[in-house]
Order: C-alpha cells, then structure tokens, then sequence
C-alpha cells in the first residue's frame, strides 16, 4: 500500500464495527469493573461515576449482544439479575487494561501537549482533571 493511498477493506470495517462498541468510555468502565467481579445492576450503577439508569442498560444490552456479558436473572421476589464477563469479555480486559495503563503512563505528556497546544491557539486547558 502506498503511502498516499488508503483502501477501506472488509477488514477496516470489522475493526471500526467492533472498535464503536468497545471504545466508548461507559463500556470500558462497565467491562473494567464486570473484570474483578460478577456484578448486580444497581451495583454497577452505585460503582460508575455519572453513568445513568438508560446508558447502563443500553451499554449491557450491547455488551451481551456482542458476547462480552451474559445476563443472569435469578428467579426471586424481586428479581436478581447479574452481569459478568464471557471468556470473550475476560479476553477483551487485556487490551483495555494496556490502553488503561498507558493513559495513566503517559497522562503528564498528553497533558503537556494539550497545554502546548492551547497556549499557540489561544484555549483554554480542556484535560479534565484526573479522579482521586
């Protein structure tokens, strides 16, 4: 391939496909916190800053349709249902906890960048400020 010419493969497609699901920040936090332990949906809603009822459903929905989650439903009064990581989910953890660890790595550079950046364009500094 030259280094001009760029040519959309069916593999090009998968990647994008599969990167719109696992990419999105609410799907990193849910997969990260379903990776210590199975996991209570009101749980999952306590334990992840910000996140709200509709996302969470709608980000378990996706994260079971695409295998990364089964959903367990216990048959009590109320209803128990649990969320826990497949062995493709489990799988999933490596890359995220790389990319994880490389954002925390490499957070002072980005950061300086950003700083950089903004001082030539006449920003504001728009890193926000990393959770205690």
């Amino acid at each position: 391939m030259k280094p001009n010419h760029f040519e959309v493969t069916s593999a090009c497609a998968t990647v994008h496909n599969i990167l719109q699901r696992v990419g999105d920040k609410w799907t990193v936090l849910v997969v990260s916190f379903l990776g210590k332990r199975p996991m209570r949906f009101n749980e999952l809603k306590r334990t992840i800053p910000g996140i709200s009822q509709k996302m969470l459903t709608s980000t378990l929905r996706g994260l079971e349709r695409d295998g990364f989650v089964t959903r367990t439903v216990f048959p009590t009064v109320p209803p128990r249902v649990d969320y826990e990581l497949t062995d493709l989910g489990r799988n999933l953890l490596v890359p995220v906890r790389a990319l994880g660890d490389w954002a925390v790595a490499n957070e002072a550079r980005v950061r300086t960048a950003r700083a950089r950046f903004d001082a030539r364009n006449g920003l504001v500094e728009s890193f926000p400020e990393a959770a205690e």
